[in-house]
């Protein structure tokens, strides 16, 4: 029996010895992390994921850190250690990461760690000196403290890492740049088709237009196409299509909304009456683009004229369109005239180049991730690559052809990033004005662009936003210190925006200036079935401040009764698709200044002379019906609206890009650019977490209940104990009485 006992009491110690080794391995293998922070800091983003999962080319990431230094270089290099280990969990066989050993140069350095610190140096990762206290000492060390990332031919390196903050965002939009447009191209399942669509019945009526070598199109293209598919692996299909049929050019039309043209019997007969279409359409999946070919134009005294498309720029806009259909476009429009705010350099009208409101930090924050593109609407239209167009407190009016070519931009499903200014602020001039005390003058502007707006659903309040919740500035010494309220710069506090939408979840608080308030047009919005989205508002003690606007804070004053105060919207995201302005109206076209030169008109015609024509014989283009190429109900599309340019500008937003109103900016340019994961990554590491306001009577209940409220407590539940007791005592007693 003893040894039945003992042999059973092994066989059990061996099973349990198998159980946990299987446990063990199992956890090896399979395993779980729960990430219990608010914001999920610990986790990679959906954005991560998607970007390492994806790559189509072997990607490196080699890291140069020292090793064993103090806090908290520790916690940074620790926490690298488990992001890259996250990044490797999600990712496909493409990605590899390194950690060399980079020791400080000390007298005992390894060979391997000298090799590792050339290796480093030769990719510009330089040491640089930590503080570092031991024993109530405080000392230098050198440290390295950096990575590259290697993908092809590219290199990328972040040379300093000294915190965990914003670490991943820096990694993953690195990374996602260097997974460019030839590794999207190689990871494509079809081919994208180029669609070049010509009616030949359109080369009888051509050369009386104007347009010479139509017939040379189709092999142009193809050409183009031709050159394009030795960059792009051969991912470009072309197509030449002679629409005849008018069944069939009716159908085409329809669908990709290219031009048609239609006439009558034209120059004594010799020109039969006839229809066709001419148009190149760009197509994958379900996504297709179409590029006209044709451009009308009014010259003055001669009337309308047609232009065809240079060719010479059509391999750059192919080239455009591919990154726009295949969803790696990174180029932002930036409206560069009609007196926005200037990215740049000297305006026209200020050719010193001291600009009063720099927008520079905008420029440097968002051009790293995205490349501006200026867009002059007075000389070209909207290129049709771009997927968003921001237009920054414009000053200057804007004729019926830039407003259509706004307008349609929109109706193609593209984003407007409209902060406009409601008035402008005219200062007085010289110094004179200033010694009598003259205040500027604001005078509303009226740009073209509030009736746009107002068409879409929204209109901008003729008015500035007060708020008592504002900033307020500090005073110095020799005037009396303390703080002055600046009424015009309302602080935005958390209960007054929108947690809604993910991009605004981690934004705690904002700062606004010179802003005017807006008003959604409800009749639009419903009827078009619109979604609009209120991102912000001021507090609700708030006032207008309208007609005689004085913003010297010494003159603004708070309304006596508070019943004149309310929370007034200062941002809008509106989505959906949007009615075209211009339906229903005449289809503007732009007006060209042509002026001759002196030789041109001292020259006679010689053909002319010799009795022979020197033109071709002329029709009359009004008889030439043009249909197509406008959009009257558009695409799903965004617009971002918010009344004050000043948010911008260089006092309000911070050149890191860590602030609140950084943040949101960059937020909302990936969110109406489709990139709302990249938004959420960038903010899900706000910190700031603000108090929540508490009312006066509130604040008064918490301090008394921590003064004198937990004394009571105490002694109620010592009272409460003892009477327990005391009762148990008597009840024992009268229990033996018995």
């Amino acid at each position: 029996m003893p040894d039945k006992k003992r042999s059973a009491k092994y066989v059990k110690f061996a099973v349990y010895l198998i159980v946990i080794v299987l446990v063990n391995v199992a956890g090896i293998t399979l395993f779980s992390r729960i990430d219990l922070t608010a914001n999920k800091v610990y986790s990679i983003s959906d954005a991560s994921k998607k970007v390492v999962s994806t790559l189509s080319e072997p990607l490196t990431i080699n890291v140069f850190f020292t090793r064993d230094l103090p806090a908290p270089h520790n916690n940074t290099e620790r926490y690298l250690h488990d992001l890259l280990e996250e990044y490797a969990i999600y990712a496909n066989k493409f990605f590899n990461y390194r950690f060399y050993d980079v020791s400080p140069e000390e007298g005992d350095t390894t060979e391997a760690a000298r090799e590792n610190q050339k290796l480093a140096n030769n990719y510009g990762i330089h040491p640089i000196q930590i503080q570092v206290i031991e024993k109530d000492e405080v000392t230098f060390q050198r440290a390295y403290m950096g990575l590259i990332i290697i993908h092809g031919d590219l290199i990328e390196r972040i040379p300093t890492i000294t915190t965990t903050d914003g670490l991943e965002y820096k990694l993953t939009t690195a990374i996602q740049k260097m997974n460019n447009k030839i590794g999207a191209l190689l990871s494509l399942p079809e081919k994208i088709k180029i669609k070049l669509f010509l009616s030949s019945s359109i080369e009888t009526v051509a050369p009386f237009m104007g347009i010479d070598n139509i017939s040379d199109i189709p092999a142009e293209v193809e050409r183009i196409v031709q050159q394009l598919n030795q960059k792009t692996y051969g991912k470009l299909d072309y197509e030449f299509l002679n629409l005849s049929d008018d069944g069939d050019l009716q159908k085409v039309a329809k669908t990709y909304n290219i031009m048609t043209l239609s006439w009558p019997e034209l120059s004594n007969g010799r020109i039969p009456p006839g229809r066709g279409a001419i148009g190149l359409v760009m197509e994958y999946d379900t996504k297709s683009l179409t590029m006209p070919l044709l451009q009308v134009i009014r010259l003055p005294l001669i009337g309308t004229q047609y232009k065809l498309s240079d060719m010479e720029e059509m391999q750059n806009r192919i080239n455009d369109n591919i990154e726009r259909l295949i969803d790696i476009n990174e180029n932002l429009g930036y409206l560069a005239d009609h007196g926005t705010l200037p990215l740049a350099g000297a305006s026209p009208t200020n050719p010193t180049g001291q600009q009063p409101g720099s927008i520079s930090n905008f420029r440097t924050l968002v051009s790293q991730n995205y490349s501006l593109r200026n867009v002059h609407l007075k000389t070209e239209d909207v290129p049709d690559s771009l997927n968003c167009l921001v237009i920054a407190g414009p000053t200057e009016k804007f004729s019926e052809y830039e407003l259509y070519q706004i307008d349609q931009f929109l109706m193609q499903g593209k984003s407007l990033v409209m902060v406009l200014d409601r008035f402008r602020e005219i200062m007085p001039a010289g110094q004179q004005g200033m010694n009598l005390g003259q205040r500027p003058n604001y005078i509303p502007l009226n740009t073209g662009l509030e009736r746009l707006l107002e068409h879409y659903g929204i209109r901008i309040q003729n008015s500035y936003v007060m708020d008592e919740n504002c900033f307020r500035q500090e005073m110095p010494a020799q005037f009396g210190g303390g703080e002055r309220a600046i009424y015009y710069a309302p602080m935005i506090k958390n209960q007054f925006i929108n947690k809604k939408l993910a991009f605004m979840k981690n934004i705690k608080v904002l700062v606004a200036l010179k802003i005017s308030p807006l008003e959604l047009v409800n009749e639009r919005i419903t009827e078009n079935s619109l979604n609009a989205n209120k991102l912000f508002s001021s507090s609700d003690r708030s006032w207008e401040m309208r007609d005689r606007i004085n913003l010297n804070p010494l003159f603004i004053k708070p309304p006596p009764s508070s019943e004149s105060m309310q929370s007034y919207p200062l941002a809008y995201i509106i989505e959906g698709e949007f009615p075209s302005y211009f339906a229903g109206k005449p289809i503007p076209v732009r007006e060209i200044k042509e002026q001759k030169s002196e030789t041109e008109k001292e020259e006679p015609d010689q053909e002319n002379q010799a009795g022979t024509p020197a033109k071709k014989p002329q029709i009359d283009m009004a008889k030439i019906q043009r249909q197509g190429q406008f959009l009257s109900k558009g695409k799903p599309g965004k617009i971002f609206i918010m009344a004050s340019s000043d948010m911008l500008t260089d006092n309000v937003l911070d050149a890191q890009g860590r602030g609140s109103n950084a943040m949101f900016i960059l937020n909302m340019l990936d969110y109406v650019n489709g990139r709302e994961d990249i938004a959420i990554m960038r903010s899900k590491e706000q910190r700031f977490n603000p108090l929540a306001d508490t009312q006066a009577s509130t604040k008064t209940f918490v301090k008394a209940f921590n003064i004198a409220g937990l004394p009571i407590l105490v002694v109620v539940f010592g009272l409460g104990v003892w009477f327990k007791r005391h009762t148990r005592k008597k009840h024992i007693q009268m229990m033996f009485q018995k």
